[in-house]
This record gives C-alpha cells, structure tokens and sequence, in this order.
C-alpha cells in the first residue's frame, strides 16, 4: 500500500453527488456543485475518502435510508473509488440551519453584510434557527463518531460555517482524534462578532478551537479568528506562532489560499460545449467586453458594479455603444429574503442603465440569470476586463478560473476585500468595493491600459495559479496535520 494515502473523513454540508430521478423513473447521480466540491474532487484520486454530507434532495434521504447511514460506494473523476455517507437531518431542522441561522445570520455576520440599525433582531425566529444549527451539528457529528469508531485512524477535516459546533461534539466522543477544519469565508474581526448573542459566539469559537488545525484563505482571515478567540473565549494566543492554547488544548491557525485545477480549465476551454457558447456570445461583442461571474449574493456587490459602469458611460460617452457588460449570474438561495429581494434590485438597476444608454441594437448591460458554466467559461476567454468586487470574500475562485483561460489578456479589477486580492492584487487593478467612482475610473483605467502591460499581468497571474493549484492547496492541510500529530497537544 502507498504509505503516502491516508484514511480521510471529510465533513461539509454539501456533498459530492446529489441523487434525484431521471423521466424513466432511473436514479440519477448528478455532481454537487459548489467551490468546495470542485475543490475537493482531486482528493479522492490520492487518499481514502469517506465523505460526509447532508442528504439534501428527496432522492438523497431515500439513498440514506437504504443504506441505513453507512456509506456507499462511489466513484470520482478518473474512475477514483470513494465512500458517500448522507446524513438526512429533520426538515424543519435543516430549514432553520440552513435559511435561517446559517444563510443568512453567520453568513451576513462574516461578510459584513448586516445594517446593523435596522437588523438582525435576535427575536425568537433567530434564536429557534441557533437551535436547529446545533441540531444538524449534533446528527453530523454522530455520523462522524460512528466512522470514527470503523476508521480510528482516519483524521477528520470538517469545511466551513455550517459546521462549527460540530468539532466540539466529536472531540468529548474521540478526545484524540485528529481534526482540522477549514473556513472558506471571511472572518470578521472581534467587534463585529459581538452581533450574535454571547452564547453563540461563545459556542462558534470554542467548536472550532476543538480541532487541532482550523484553516483560512489568508493571513488577513486568519489574524482576525485569533484576535476574536482571544476576546471572545479568552484564549492564550501566539500571534507569532498562530497557535491558540485553550482548555488544555492546542489549536494550529494556518493561512493557505485556496485554488483551481489548471489542466481541468484548459480542458474545459476547448471543450465543444465552450465553444458552442463562445460563438453565441461573439454575437454580444462591439469593441470592449466587461465581464462578471457570480451568484445572486449580496456579498458580490452586483449592483454597486453596475452602478460603476453607467457612470463610466455617462462620465465617457466615446464607450456609448463600444463597451459591453456581460452579467452572468447564478440565482442564489431564493428562499432567503434577502437574497429575493436583492436580485430583485440587480433586475431593476440593470433596466434603468439599459433605458437611459441603450439603443436600438445594442445595450449596455446583457444580464442572464441562470447556472450555466460552459457559457461562463466561454466568457471567460473573452473578457477585455473581469470585474470582481465584491464587498468581502474568502477567496473568490472566478478570480483564478478566468484569467486562466483568457485569450485577450483581460484585465482583473479586484475588490481589495476578497482573499484572492493577497495573490493576485500585485497584477490587477484593485478597488475599494463601496467606491463607485472608484471602480468606474478603475474601468477605464483597465480598458486604456498599453497592450505590453495587459500582457504582462494577464501572464503573471496565470503563472501563479498554475504553480499554486489545488493539488498545492490539499497538500499544504495534509502538511499541516503531519505538524500537529507529531507534536503532543
């Protein structure tokens, strides 16, 4: 056996099939979506897998129930076997968890999002939503006992917000199991943490502080979580180290910016279903394309972007029927209302810019609302000028993907609030995300740029996300687990 694969039990909310029915009453296994899902796909390839997640589709609990919650077998890319456990939680439960406390509460809490005159009110909706994420914490954390008890020597590394109180259960069960977990969106420094109630503050930080290594994008995430835990829990902490000592323990807080898989993009670019899109959208150029690729999320900032651009068109009306901008938008937690009611204002913004500008064959702003990847990809290739600017993100993987593939050497307008701005910022034109007039100068600036200068940025970072990929990324947690196995807690 290769002494170089290890027994991993991955933890996320999301798994890495979704089952439903096919027309003909077949089952179907369909990809989970997401970053982290992409992300983790290689993994399987190199390691024994057993990954845990919810069973989020009716199809999935049915698989759940036949299995009676032990894992089934699956297979990866490149024919990779590894085991799927679908832990099917109380409806109402998942509900609350997910709609309520997870998405919106943590999530507008880590991404700055709440206006905190008017909201969050913890009234008694919020408080039965805490609940219900310890509830579906506590059924994750069962199953993790139970794998644990097949594979005691398999390390558990958990994923992001939907699973913070989780660590702390299975560390009481397994007081020596080696558990990591990586967070994949910001985190907010101490003052802003003090908007969820004690009690739940207190909780978040103390299930974290249960693991051996908790991880982050990058040292500015990661500076923030151990000045929170040492106001928020009084925890002793090494600043120098990034080591937290808390209830007999020790915590490793690393830093490692997530990435992509560069041969999976160049495939994917010369893919005929690429293609096919980009020839469609070659029908959408005039002279410059400005492109974005993003979820309906208030954390990306949609609208103050397109606020950018109609003020570069009324700033320099030369762009009037030169400069597309190209939206491509993946509708995003429609069950929240605030997630409703802000694409909502993207519709209506995008109506009034294309009312004032537009004319009769061409309009300023081309909007589509749908999950389509072949055709952002094949957006992609085409940009003049990638705008991401977002008001806060942990990484920001579009950031990475596009420019990989690019043939018009784009130029990246960068939010200075996303993680991917500690790579990439040497080489795009960085923005504050809540300037507009800012990012409308940073438009013209990018689209004005000498064609010897978009080259050499567009070069620069490719070379760095292919020489920090994901494998890159993946190997570097693996690395940080062999650091704290080898030193006694």
């Amino acid at each position: 056996m290769d002494p170089s694969r290890r027994k991993l039990i991955v933890v996320s909310n999301r798994g890495s099939v979704s089952y439903s029915r096919g027309s003909d009453g077949a089952r179907v296994e369909r990809r989970g979506q997401g970053g982290l899902v992409t992300a983790l796909r290689p993994l399987v390839l190199h390691h024994d897998v057993t990954w845990i997640a919810s069973a989020m589709s009716d199809e999935d609990r049915v698989v759940a129930a036949e299995s009676g919650g032990a894992p089934v077998e699956e297979t990866g890319r490149d024919g990779a076997r590894y085991r799927l456990r679908l832990v099917a939680h109380q409806p109402d439960d998942f509900h609350r968890y997910y709609n309520v406390f997870a998405n919106p509460t943590l999530w507008f809490v880590q991404h700055h999002l709440w206006n905190l005159v008017e909201e969050p009110s913890f009234d008694r909706r919020l408080h039965e939503g805490w609940d219900s994420y310890r509830a579906v914490n506590e059924s994750f954390a069962q199953a993790v006992v139970e794998q644990l008890a097949d594979e005691p020597d398999a390390a558990v590394w958990f994923h992001d917000y939907h699973l913070y109180v989780a660590p702390r259960l299975v560390r009481r069960a397994h007081p020596d199991a080696l558990l990591s977990h990586f967070v994949h969106i910001p985190w907010p420094g101490p003052d802003y943490w003090t908007v969820l109630p004690e009690p739940m503050r207190r909780a978040v930080h103390d299930g974290l502080l249960a693991n051996d290594v908790v991880g982050f994008h990058t040292k500015r995430w990661r500076s923030n979580f151990l000045r929170s835990v040492e106001r928020t829990v009084r925890a002793e902490v090494d600043f120098e180290s990034g080591t937290v000592d808390y209830e007999g323990r020790r915590t490793l807080v690393t830093a490692h910016p997530i990435s992509v898989d560069a041969g999976e993009f160049a495939e994917l670019a010369i893919s005929e279903r690429v293609l096919a899109q980009e020839r469609e959208l070659a029908e959408l150029r005039r002279e410059h394309l400005i492109v974005r690729v993003d979820r309906t999320d208030p954390s990306k900032n949609i609208v103050r972007g397109f606020l950018a651009f109609e003020l570069y068109l009324e700033r320099y009306p030369d762009a009037v029927g030169r400069v597309t901008l190209l939206a491509l938008l993946d509708p995003s937690r429609q069950d929240i209302p605030q997630y409703a009611v802000y694409l909502q204002e993207i519709e209506r913004t995008v109506r009034g810019i294309n009312e004032r500008f537009g004319t009769g064959d061409w309009q300023p702003i081309v909007l589509e609302i749908r999950d389509d990847f072949p055709r952002s990809v094949a957006a992609y290739k085409q940009y003049d000028v990638l705008l991401v600017n977002a008001i806060f993100d942990g990484m920001n993987l579009v950031a990475k993907e596009a420019p990989l593939v690019n043939e018009r050497d784009g130029v990246l307008v960068l939010s200075e609030n996303v993680g991917a701005c500690q790579e990439l910022g040497e080489w795009s034109l960085v923005v504050n995300p809540f300037d507009v007039v800012g990012q409308c100068e940073a438009i013209r600036a990018a689209l004005e740029l000498p064609a010897r200068e978009r080259r050499a940025r567009a070069e620069a970072i490719r070379r760095r996300v292919r020489e920090h990929d994901i494998e890159a990324w993946i190997a570097a947690q693996l690395a940080d687990l062999d650091r704290v196995s080898a030193v006694p807690s």
